[in-house]
């Protein structure tokens, strides 16, 4: 077990995807999961509630993914959701859509995709012009 620290407390990692290690296929987790290696298929937490996702700088992911709580710092290429809380970390990559209830973006993370706010579980198209608007 490797327990992962972050701003919002310690996070149980539970299941590990080591690095140069490459996974074809779904995986459904349970608890936390940290991804160092290549995954070509869906990556989703099997409890939406508690199911925390942690992606390493050097890790990849070609599949959707949906989890409670993520913190990225590697590639994903494929659609996101996520029920509670996202840190998007300097080097993360995103090219798919980002579904979210809070989100944590830091300087220099990349999504390529929309941003849609997770509201009582429906999706909200967040505008660019608006949340420009909110820094005046």
């Amino acid at each position: 077990m490797i327990v992962f620290k972050n701003k919002k407390g310690s996070t149980k990692i539970d299941s590990l995807i080591g690095q140069g290690t490459t996974v074809t296929g779904d995986i459904s987790f349970t608890g936390g999961l940290r991804i160092d290696g290549t995954v070509l298929g869906r990556v989703s937490a099997s409890d939406a509630k508690n199911g925390t996702l942690v992606v390493s700088e050097k890790a990849r992911i070609e599949g959707s993914v949906q989890c409670s709580h993520l913190i990225h710092n590697g590639a994903i290429i494929g659609p996101i959701e996520v029920t509670q809380y996202v840190e998007l970390q300097a080097k993360a990559r995103i090219i798919g859509d980002l579904s979210y209830k809070t989100l944590e973006m830091h300087a220099g993370a990349m999504i390529e995709g929309k941003l849609l706010y997770l509201s009582n579980g429906q999706r909200e198209e967040v505008e660019l012009a608006s949340v420009a608007t909110l820094k005046d």
